[in-house]
């Protein structure tokens, strides 16, 4: 029920501009005062903003696509101690195939009172997906941060990795060691991160080697071990020396493709991995990869969180965070033929 301030100021005794400000959480107005409003708002048994209900625990809700993959438990673990040490608890919500969905997580999380929620990768980063889970969400005035997918009208902060800017550098370093043909191996491309990788490709491509005719040259499969296996196999067999990947574990799979096909890495093939994941650079061989600032992501992330919280909304503006190209063992000069 929507709140009427006459009646609230009448019965908390104090001006309808009081209640407004308590209701819209500004200062300048004293905590037993406060108090009283919120109490009489209870009593006359209207709904409170969702930002000043009481909360159980101060749960903040953190979803995950999954956690097979190294960079979403390095996410989740930075951010959750982020939150921890504003005495808030983080709440893990993790995906899995055939598993409970965001949507679901989401209500649970609703009915625990959460204080607002991180999204990493989730449905807003697939351009498929209606917004309206967010927007309505908002509706609620509950705070909401995305993470790695920019999707315009919903009403929150997003931080993102430069995936362009990705692509520059990993292209840069190969076309120094000689390569000129290089592949590109991602996931499906209805997820942005996907979307800006291959512009970011395209744009390299031609800015380096002035080459228009890449589209052979970017293969289409899925996040994982296999699907970098076989986006390195079609690859090796159109005459690519080089591969940048989508993730790490794509380039753990092309690793082992190249080596099925006979050929050292980087001696024959070249491969470059995505998000410098924990335990990367112990791979055979320690790989070459573009390290996300999942530190200063992670940490942004929650500082914009908590200033939603506190009424204090960020600037709505993707946050773009400049990523660092880590060279290992995984690339070397292109091979003479």
């Amino acid at each position: 029920m929507k709140a009427r301030l006459a009646d609230i100021a009448a019965h908390a005794d104090v001006s309808e501009a009081t209640v407004s400000r308590v209701l819209n959480g500004k200062p300048g107005v004293a905590e037993a005062t406060r108090e009283a409003v919120l109490t009489s708002l209870d009593i006359l048994g209207y709904d409170r903003p969702s930002r000043l209900r009481r909360k159980t625990a101060d749960l903040v809700g953190l979803i995950v696509p999954e956690l097979t993959n190294p960079i979403f438990p390095a996410f989740a673990q930075i951010i959750e101690t982020a939150l921890a040490r504003h005495q808030f608890t983080p709440v893990l919500c993790t995906q899995t195939p055939g598993g409970v969905h965001e949507d679901e997580y989401v209500q649970m999380l609703l009915d625990r009172g959460v204080a607002g929620i991180i999204y990493v990768s989730g449905q807003h980063a697939d351009v498929t997906t209606d917004p309206e889970r967010y927007t309505s969400l908002r509706e609620r005035e509950l705070p909401i941060v995305l993470v790695n997918g920019y999707q315009e009208g919903i009403d929150a902060p997003f931080i993102s990795n430069d995936d362009v800017a990705s692509m520059e550098l990993a292209l840069t370093h190969l076309v120094q060691l000689g390569h000129t043909q290089i592949g590109l191996a991602v996931g499906p491309e209805r997820f942005v991160p996907v979307i800006r990788k291959i512009d970011g490709f395209r744009a390299s491509m031609r800015a380096l080697l002035g080459r228009d005719d890449v589209e052979e040259l970017i293969e289409r499969t899925m996040f994982s071990v296999e699907g970098g296996d076989t986006a390195a196999a079609r690859l090796i067999e159109k005459g690519c020396t080089a591969v940048v990947c989508g993730s790490d574990l794509m380039a753990l799979g092309a690793i082992r493709a190249a080596r099925r096909a006979g050929k050292q890495v980087p001696a024959d093939f070249s491969v470059v991995g995505y998000d410098d994941s924990p335990l990367i650079a112990f791979t055979d061989p320690p790989l070459t990869t573009v390290r996300q600032s999942v530190q200063a992501m992670a940490e942004a992330a929650v500082r914009a969180l908590l200033d939603e919280i506190a009424g204090e909304p960020s600037p709505r503006a993707e946050y773009v965070f400049r990523p660092e190209l880590v060279v290992r063992a995984s690339t070397g000069a292109a091979p003479t033929r």
